[in-house]
């Protein structure tokens, strides 16, 4: 394994995904592309009409994921897809709604 490889490090993904997002089952979606990637976390309808995505794991994973989120594929309409990146900070099981 080379140095520069932390392919082996969970990470923290905060996703916003703004558009028509509330409502068509988008956060029933999210939830099982995040389980089918063994991704754990949750996503969350705001006050803004947003959906904030928070998903930890190996970083592949979580960019599988955000791909999935931009792909078009979602149910209801993506405008955007904002993105925050961190250290897994764990304490997390499942993926839940919310």
């Amino acid at each position: 394994m080379s140095l520069g490889d932390h392919s082996d490090v969970d990470v923290r993904l905060n996703a916003w995904v703004r558009g028509r997002v509330q409502g068509v089952g988008f956060r029933w979606w999210t939830r099982a592309r995040a389980l089918e990637l063994g991704l754990v976390g949750s996503a969350s309808n705001r006050e803004d009409g947003r959906v904030e995505v928070v998903a930890e794991g190996p970083r592949e994973k979580c960019e599988q994921l955000l791909k999935a989120l931009r792909s078009g594929e979602t149910p209801g309409h993506v405008e955007s897809v904002g993105e925050q990146w961190s250290t897994a900070r764990g304490g997390l099981t499942g993926f839940v709604e919310r």
